[in-house]
């Protein structure tokens, strides 16, 4: 199971309300590239695919494909803020190693 934490809800809630139209949910996903071979996605989407498991964090919908949770799962989100910018950041016991700028990794 992927977990987010409240700071990760309420941000993407905010950014969730500022679209128009409203979009049902929030897809996370691991998507093929970066330099170390793979990288995270988030993308508002209107429905679920029928192959994808569905969670709820407080009221927030999140789309996931099942070849993502294969890498998502016991993941967290988390929403942090530095004086050196502002993200979500993945916290993935999977992961072994990560590339220099941080966007993508290997499993």
């Amino acid at each position: 199971m992927i977990t987010l934490t409240q700071t990760a809800v309420g941000k993407v809630r905010e950014i969730l309300d500022a679209q128009e139209p409203k979009p049902e949910g929030l897809r996370i996903s691991v998507v093929g590239g970066g330099c170390s071979g793979f990288s995270y996605s988030m993308a508002f989407e209107n429905s679920p695919g029928m192959l994808d498991k569905t969670y709820n964090f407080e009221g927030l919908k999140v789309f996931i494909d099942q070849a993502s949770m294969l890498y998502l799962d016991g993941a967290e989100v988390d929403y942090v803020e530095t004086l050196e910018g502002a993200g979500f950041k993945f916290n993935n016991p999977h992961v072994k190693s990560t590339c220099g700028c941080g966007s993508s990794f290997s499993v």
